[in-house]
Formats: structure tokens, C-alpha cells, sequence
């Protein structure tokens, strides 16, 4: 290692227990230099919640490191390898822009990934040239951030750094790297890829350090295997639930974009629904609505079935036993993803029992927003300030019965109204991170340089549930718009 590219551990303390895995599931990989680097979104929070010294990473040798510029002096980074299946179709992948610096181990005893992406090419770029754009890079951060605030297990953004250099898309543009933060990047398609091009050793190896990470109960499992499956089934049907309660949507859906950790990853195409409709697809590239918002909870088992399958060895050493235990695993998965989505909508809706009438008072109600185009979060706003008093939704004939019933449905519970309403008020977000402020906000700071747009949306949406002090400008729908609302990878 180049001894110019070399800070002292003293300042932050990395290991990297995953090269302690098959050579095949990972490849040595340095940063590329950066001509000039400049931090320009910092996390403060964040570094101080893991224990990391903020004024290590203000300071030059800080930045040194935020860019790749240089690494620690005991630190072997590397790009992993994975496959997945993309849109239905599989294929090799890997870190094509990412290099994982290492493993930090928190100050609450969790082990972390700290990884830079858009730090240049590796093996398996693929033609790429392995760097990012400031723009998708902010976005990741805003999002990511806003997700956390709601409550949602996602991977974080530490910082964001522009390298004075520009990269080609469709034009020229400014050269960016964010440091990610993970409770891991162990991918479905990383057991994909083992599961095809690997040994069955290698496939319990593999299984065994996940389940050492992040699973320890499952140790002493006399199958630690399925313990394993069904954890990760656990974590996915909580996650996918809390998506659709708040009307996110991914975008992007691939086995090598859902991390067993339950973790939300890669923010590529994603964005939150304005106005309720299942079939809202944002991607530019989801040409079919594979990964539309109502196809979500499906997609999870889609994917969950492809890691079972993975498993299937490790399962049972008889084919059709395995087969039934990954089968029980995935039906298991849509009756948890169920009762968690439920669960959550009687909340949202001030609901603390549960009556058989339930399933069918939700179900009209989104039935209704539909049909009348209502805007997703602002509707469960007004439900819980009680602003239902204008507007055709709130006029028409349907919302009126239905909200009597739930008036009626109410008082089956012994909770006073403050309750019931304060219930609410931590399950119906005031303000998401809305599709045309994020492209506002990024536009100033991608043109102009700009970036207090962007640090008074992260006030907005890192604090979704205060109903003490609601911001009005972010709440608003786009009414501007004709055409459909569209996203992009950003790579």
C-alpha cells in the first residue's frame, strides 16, 4: 500500500471480518484519487450517534478519508461481489462504483459498513466508470435521512463529498462520493451468487457469518439455517409494511437491492406517492409497473423466494423437505407482511383494538382516496387534525359514510379522544419528502451551489411527526405538474 495514502488508525479504528470469506465474494479495491475534494453535506448527527470524531472528519486528513483519498493504515478495502435478478432477469453483478472501507464498530457495541460510493471503477464495473454525480448522491442522502426520521430501517448517509472533477452522463456533470453507513451490504443476490458460482463450503460459510452478524440467536438453533430464512422473512415483512404505510416506493426492487439485514438500500429511482394510486410507478426504467407501489408487498415474497432457494441445502438434506421448509417460510412472510400493514393503518387511523370490521374500514377508505384522487399523506394529516371539511373527497357522498363508521368504530374502545388521537399523530407523518421540493432543492445546489434549500428540507423531513410546528411549504402537493412524475438510477 502506497504509504502517501495511509492515515493512522488512531483516529478511527476499521476492521473487515469480510475478508475472512471466500476470495470469490469480494475483490481488493483502492478509491481512486480525487483532485480536489470538498465536503458538502456532513452528518453530524450521525457521527456522533456511532462515536466517530466529528472533528477528525472535518478535518483535512477527515476529508482525506471522506474522499478515498486516503485510506487507514490498517484498512483493506474492498468491492463484494453478488448476482440478482434485475426486473426478472438474473445476472452477475457486484460494486461497480462502491468500495467498502470497513467495518466500525459503534458506540452501542453494533457493528457498521462504512462505504464510499462513487469512488471509482472496480472489477466489476462493467464498462462503468465507476464514479457518481452530485445530484443522485444528495438525493440518496435527503432520502435516506427523511426514512430514518420516519421510523424506517434504512442504511444512512454520512457525508457527501464533490471531487473537483466531472463525470459523463448525458452531459458533463459535477463528480460526487457519499459515505454510506449499513448494518451490512450482505445482498439476496449475494448468496445468489455464491448459491451459483460457488461450493456448498462456501455457501455455509457465507450463511454462518451472516448469521454471526446479524442473527446471533441463531446460533444455538439446532437448524441455524432456517432460523436464518425466517429472520430475514421477519425483518423484510416489517420493512415492506412501513414502506406502503407511507407511500414510499423503491423503484428499483432487485434481489441485489434488499440487503437480509431489513435494511432499505439503494436509492436509486425511488420517491413517496403524492396522490394514492396502487399503479404509481416513478421509475424510468419500470417500463411494465413490475415495482409499482401496490406490486411491493408481492416483490418482497418474489425476492424472499429467491433466497430460500438459495438455502435450500442448508435447509434439510432431503430436497422436498427443504422445499416445503422455504415454502412455510415464504406464506409465513405475507401473513407477517399482513398483520403488520394492518396493524399499522388501524394506528394511523387511531385504532388501538382489533375488530373484524377493521380490514373493511381500511379498505374503503383507500378505495375512496383512489377514486378521488386524494393525496396520500395529507389525507391521514387531515384525519388526524380533523380538517375534513372542504374539498371534493371530504364532500362527497362516500367519505361522509364512511367516516361516520369510523366515528362509530372509535367508540368501541374505552381510549379517550387524546389518545387515540396522539396515537395517530406518530403514525400519519406530517410532510415526506416531496418529489418536486427534493428537485427544487437539489437544482440549486447542483446549478447554483446552493445548499440551504437542501438543509431546510432536512429540517422539514427529520421531523415528520411534529404536529407542534407544521411547515406548510412542504406540505403542499405539486399542483404545477401535467406529465407524470419520473425518476432516475443515477448511475
Amino acid at each position: 500500500m502506497n504509504k502517501e495514502r495511509v492515515i493512522e488508525d488512531k483516529y478511527l479504528e476499521l476492521e473487515n471480518t469480510y475478508t475472512s470469506l471466500p476470495q470469490k465474494l469480494f475483490s481488493s479495491e483502492n478509491p481512486d484519487k480525487v483532485p480536489v475534494p470538498k465536503v458538502v453535506m456532513f452528518n453530524e448527527v450521525l457521527a456522533k450517534e456511532l462515536g466517530i470524531d466529528v472533528q477528525f472528519l472535518k478535518s483535512k486528513e477527515g476529508v482525506d478519508f471522506l474522499s478515498g483519498n486516503r485510506i487507514l493504515s490498517a484498512t483493506t478495502p474492498i468491492a463484494q461481489a453478488y448476482a440478482g435478478h434485475q426486473f426478472g432477469y438474473f445476472t452477475m453483478l457486484g460494486d461497480g462504483r462502491a468500495v467498502l472501507l470497513g467495518e466500525y464498530v459503534a458506540k452501542n457495541g453494533e457493528r457498521v459498513d462504512i462505504q464510499l460510493k462513487g469512488a471509482g471503477r472496480t472489477q466489476y464495473s462493467r464498462g462503468g466508470d465507476g464514479k457518481a454525480a452530485l445530484g443522485p448522491m444528495l438525493r440518496e442522502y435527503i432520502i435516506s435521512e427523511a426514512m430514518n426520521a420516519l421510523g424506517i430501517d434504512t442504511t444512512r448517509s454520512l457525508a457527501v463529498v464533490t471531487t473537483g472533477e466531472e463525470v459523463i452522463r448525458e452531459k458533463e456533470l459535477q463528480g460526487s462520493i457519499l459515505t454510506r453507513v449499513a448494518k451490512s451490504h450482505i445482498r439476496v443476490g449475494t448468496f445468489q451468487f455464491i448459491s451459483n458460482w460457488g461450493t456448498l463450503e462456501e455457501l455455509k460459510e457465507l450463511a454462518d457469518y451472516s448469521i454471526n452478524r446479524h442473527f446471533k440467536k441463531g446460533i444455538s438453533e439446532e437448524n441455524p439455517y432456517i432460523y436464518l430464512l425466517h429472520e430475514v422473512v421477519k425483518k423484510q415483512a416489517d420493512l415492506i409494511a412501513k414502506w406502503q404505510l407511507v407511500g414510499f416506493i423503491h423503484g428499483v426492487m432487485n434481489t441485489d437491492n434488499m440487503v437480509i439485514s431489513g435494511e432499505t438500500i439503494d436509492y436509486g429511482p425511488c420517491a413517496f406517492m403524492d396522490v394514492y394510486d396502487t399503479n404509481t410507478v416513478f421509475s424510468s426504467i419500470d417500463t411494465y409497473g413490475r415495482y409499482a407501489y401496490g406490486n411491493q408487498p408481492q416483490i418482497g415474497a418474489w425476492n424472499l423466494a429467491r433466497f430460500a432457494e438459495t438455502l435450500l441445502p442448508l435447509l434439510h438434506e432431503n430436497q422436498d423437505e427443504a422445499i416445503k421448509i422455504a415454502q412455510d417460510a415464504i406464506e409465513n412472510y405475507m401473513s407477517l407482511y399482513k398483520k403488520n400493514w394492518h396493524s399499522g393503518m388501524r394506528r394511523k387511523l387511531g385504532l388501538f383494538t382489533e375488530e373484524n370490521e377493521d380490514e373493511k374500514l381500511i379498505e374503503e377508505l383507500l378505495f375512496i382516496m383512489q377514486r378521488y384522487k386524494a393525496d396520500y399523506t395529507n389525507t391521514f394529516c387531515d384525519l388526524t387534525l380533523e380538517r375534513v371539511h372542504e374539498g371534493e373527497l371530504y364532500e362527497s357522498r362516500e367519505f361522509k359514510k364512511w367516516y361516520e363508521l369510523w366515528q362509530k368504530r372509535l367508540t368501541k374502545q374505552s381510549n379517550s379522544v387524546g389518545e387515540y388521537k396522539k396515537l395517530m399523530e406518530k403514525n400519519n407523518p406530517t410532510v415526506i419528502p416531496r418529489n418536486y421540493r427534493v428537485e427544487e432543492s437539489l437544482k440549486e445546489a447542483v446549478d447554483n451551489n446552493d445548499y440551504s434549500s437542501i438543509k431546510s428540507l432536512l429540517k422539514a423531513v427529520t421531523r415528520p411527526y411534529d404536529y407542534s410546528n407544521i411547515d406548510e411549504y412542504y406540505t403542499k402537493p405539486d399542483k404545477s405538474r401535467d406529465t407524470p412524475y419520473r425518476t432516475y438510477c443515477g448511475t
